[in-house]
């Protein structure tokens, strides 16, 4: 199954999510009003027997001021009231992503340029699992109150992920087994999973409201007050709530978690580093149980069960997990103490310099189409491999110390961006740089000037990987320094003479994931089911990567015919060849914002046309590789980097 199949997947069980939550709540209505209805019988018979037995009594103060019917109409509306309530409140509890879950559940945010070794080693492993995989660095958290091993990944989408891990789980695992389980979590990105668990936190939560004004009803006072009674009836109706909330949170949950186990071992081909934490989790007293009071809101999200074992268990069990990856494993768990560290292992890779990066170096090497076309590009897209893991490793190591430190400070994080987008003509730059003297501080203009030679000297798939390592960094912007910030770059965008694709997509794709960040509300959804009403659009983007690409019209026309072929078949209409003033960056902008909101497989087959324009003339650039990466970032589906083969031959996916 490929990336856009199992994101399609994962929108699918979206619809069975929602169709568990109406089923849950049709159930409770039920149990509600068959509860108020039997109060009503009750309390009416009650006041027929005193009146008979007492007359004198008033009548006023035994009579309901509704009959039946009404009363079950005005109880059914405020059940429905209270879980709609409940669920949007937690919804927008959530809404700035994997971050609000993590805090939720008493993380600490890892400061990105930490000393500390164990978070240093956390750190590492997922960096190199997000250049592996294309995938922006997420926010990382330690909850440091946890002693077991367990960690989640949580999220909207890429741009807002975090994940969080247990202190346990830093400093009891070894490296291998650390990365295992990062791993795992990736692959809920990567799998589409974060969205999905973060709705079902929000509907359960809902259901589990009925309880809570269960508890503030059974403390009302008054003389014959039916209110306690039915406060007393909500309870255990919210326990059935729970149930229901369980019950949907382990059917949404076991399935994902075993395909998540086989994903990690894809990702790094090492499942006896999954097995090992498994087997770590099984000898610790602790196991992977979360001490949180919010743990049971969240307990779909983790790496294992973080309430123990019972029959509505998110989790498959331990030793079924660990024979799907150790198939000799005797049951017996080792003997695990508390608070044994693992030394620091910053990187695997040995590679001490950008020019030894293995991949393709210079403008001059070219790509053979054939490795590059839809096999290669859009169906490798979320599948990560050993090689890719490899490649990040020595990328991480060789990275040079003075960018590499950058990347970990916010505000020279922000240099290293401006520095990336400055141009290599001479008068172009130094009008570029009057500018950002304009929107920012001198001292911001200074360290952008001292990194720009650095940056130069890169190689250009470097680029992309050191932009999503300085995103961590630049998430600890405070809101003015963002919005300054987004000003210097769109000024430097602005500032250049010759519009240059490349380097616009740089800059979108670090805009775009802390617009998601600093502004949340502002997420895209899907708007897009058919193809069709994108039509502009794609004749927007195609037409824009053909003149990027080619030298002439002639030859940027067979371009872009190419790409255009396909997605005219499954638009049933025409992609139009716009002219270069109508495909221009500021068309391109508000084409890609429209197409970002399209389901996966319409994104699939734009990406399919994307990679058959620039293979029109059967080679494909360093530079047009790149491109492909940064449109695709653009639309959620990360490419992993373009390395070599294990044989030394052509640059490829996978």
């Amino acid at each position: 199954m490929d990336f856009f199949d199992r994101q399609d997947k994962a929108r699918r069980n979206t619809t069975l999510l929602v169709f568990y939550f109406v089923l849950a709540v049709l159930s409770l209505l039920l149990a509600v009003n068959v509860v108020v209805s039997l109060l009503f019988i009750g309390f009416t018979n009650y006041g027929l027997v005193i009146r008979n037995l007492n007359p004198v009594s008033s009548a006023n103060e035994l009579s309901l001021p509704w009959s039946q019917v009404e009363l079950l109409f005005l109880v059914t509306i405020g059940t429905l009231s209270v879980i709609l309530i409940g669920s949007v409140f937690k919804t927008l509890q959530l809404a700035r992503g994997g971050s609000a879950v993590a805090e939720l559940l008493d993380g600490r945010l890892i400061n990105s340029n930490t000393s500390d070794t164990d978070e240093r080693k956390l750190l590492n492993v997922v960096e190199e699992m997000s250049i592996a995989s294309g995938v922006p660095v997420p926010q990382v958290y330690v909850m440091d109150g946890e002693a077991g091993i367990n960690a989640f990944a949580a999220g909207h989408s890429a741009s807002d992920a975090a994940i969080s891990v247990t202190r346990g789980c830093m400093k009891m695992l070894s490296r291998d087994e650390l990365q295992g389980v990062i791993a795992h979590e990736f692959s809920h990105i990567l799998n589409g999973d974060m969205r999905l668990n973060l709705r079902l936190m929000g509907l359960v939560f809902g259901i589990l409201c009925l309880t809570v004004i269960g508890r503030i009803l059974i403390r009302t006072r008054g003389r014959k007050n039916p209110l306690p009674l039915l406060g007393l009836a909500l309870i255990v109706i919210g326990w059935a709530g729970v149930f229901f909330g369980r019950l949907i949170q382990a059917a949404v949950s076991r399935q994902r978690e075993g395909l998540a186990d086989a994903s990690a071992v894809q990702f790094t081909r090492n499942p006896a580093g999954l097995a090992g934490a498994l087997k770590k989790i099984g000898g610790l007293a602790q196991g992977s149980r979360i001490e949180s009071p919010h743990a049971e809101e969240a307990s779909h999200l983790f790496f294992a069960n973080g309430l123990g074992d019972s029959l509505f268990a998110t989790h498959p069990p331990l030793t079924e997990r660990i024979r799907a990856l150790d198939p000799s494993f005797n049951g017996k768990f080792p003997y695990v103490v508390e608070g044994l560290a693992s030394a620091i292992s910053p990187a695997l890779g040995t590679t001490q310099g950008l020019q030894q990066i293995p991949a393709v170096q210079g403008e001059t090497r070219r790509f053979a189409a054939p490795f590059i076309a839809e096999h290669a590009v859009v169906a490798n897209i979320g599948q990560t491999t050993t090689q890719h893991l490899s490649y990040a490793a020595d990328f991480h190591q060789a990275i040079p110390p003075g960018l590499q430190a950058a990347a970990r400070d916010p505000l020279e994080a922000g240099a290293l961006v401006c520095a990336f987008l400055l141009a290599s003509d001479p008068s172009t730059r130094q009008k570029q740089l009057e500018d950002l003297a304009i929107d920012t501080s001198e001292a911001m203009r200074d360290e952008t000037v001292r990194m720009w030679p650095e940056i130069q000297g890169m190689p250009l798939q470097a680029k992309i990987p050191l932009l999503d390592l300085a995103l961590p960094a630049l998430r600890r912007l405070s809101p003015q320094q963002f919005q300054q910030f987004r000003a210097a770059v769109k000024t430097l965008i602005a500032s250049k003479t010759k519009a240059d694709l490349f380097v616009y997509m740089l800059q979108k794709i670090v805009v775009r994931h802390l617009e998601t960040h600093f502004f949340p509300e502002q997420r895209p959804v899907t708007q897009f089911y058919a193809l069709r009403p994108l039509a502009p659009d794609c004749g927007v983007l195609l037409s824009a990567i053909a003149y990027a690409g080619e030298e002439n019209v002639t030859e940027a026309y067979a371009a872009f015919a190419q790409g255009a072929e396909s997605l005219s078949r499954a638009a049933r209409c025409e992609i139009p060849l716009l002219p270069p003033e109508q495909c221009d960056l500021s068309h391109v902008d508000v084409a890609l914002a429209r197409l970002s909101q399209a389901v996966p497989q319409i994104k699939k087959n734009v990406l399919n046309a994307c990679a058959q324009t620039v293979a029109a003339d059967g080679v494909i650039q360093e530079g047009e590789a790149e491109l492909l990466r940064a449109i695709a970032d653009t639309l959620d589906c990360p490419v992993p980097p373009f390395v070599q083969t294990e044989e030394g031959g052509a640059p490829v996916v996978a």
